[in-house]
């Protein structure tokens, strides 16, 4: 599938045709750059890879600078790869006209991170007990997590507490509403994971 890369600006809402307000998020979508063409007799596949974003050149590996260099364009900061693109040649531009209104996109982003949580935050546990028979520090316990003498061990998969959110996840079928070329910028209807300014990725 070909898409593009972007970041993401943040949430508004727009209004239909009917007057009904719809939940959109704002996403600079490139240019991108065409920075390695992936072939089944070289690379085993056939992709291609695109660069989006600058970063500084003292911040970037020799490997990658060179990489770059080879690809003639300057640091990226965010490298994708993409199959499903017809015909591309290193060095190309692609821009946010490849998106249509109206076609329907997969947008995939990392979520916000949550830290450390409990099974009440992280899993929508009801505590334990309830507030009177002296349950004065269990409201917000897991309880019992199921082990005996037989397993005697915990399975994989227990609901428990831990690391909550920064992790890709991917939205799919949400509709694009406008695509503003001029700037850069698609309106998806819909929100999608992550932060303001964080990377997505489109793919048609």
């Amino acid at each position: 599938m070909s898409g593009i890369i972007g970041r993401k600006i943040g949430m508004t809402s727009i209004y239909s045709a009917e007057g009904k307000a719809l939940p959109c998020t704002l996403i600079e979508a490139g240019p991108c750059v065409v920075t390695q063409v992936k072939t089944v007799d070289r690379d085993g596949y056939d992709a291609v890879q695109l660069g989006y974003g600058n970063r500084k050149e003292k911040n970037t590996p020799k490997a990658l600078m060179g990489h770059f260099k080879k690809a003639n364009t300057d640091p990226k900061a965010k490298l994708v790869e993409f199959k499903g693109f017809e015909s591309a040649n290193v060095g190309d531009e692609i821009l946010v006209t490849i998106l249509e209104e109206g076609e329907f996109v997969d947008v995939t982003g990392t979520s916000k991170g949550k830290g450390f949580q409990g099974v009440v935050r992280r899993h929508n546990f009801g505590g334990v007990g309830q507030s009177t028979h002296g349950q004065h520090n269990r409201l917000r316990a897991p309880g019992s997590i199921g082990a005996c003498s037989y397993p005697a061990r915990v399975f994989k998969g227990m609901r428990m507490a831990g690391q909550m959110g920064n992790k890709r996840r991917l939205q799919a079928n949400l509709q694009v509403l406008k695509v503003l070329a001029e700037r850069n910028i698609v309106i998806i209807k819909g929100s999608i994971p992550g932060a303001k300014g964080s990377f997505v990725t489109i793919q048609k």
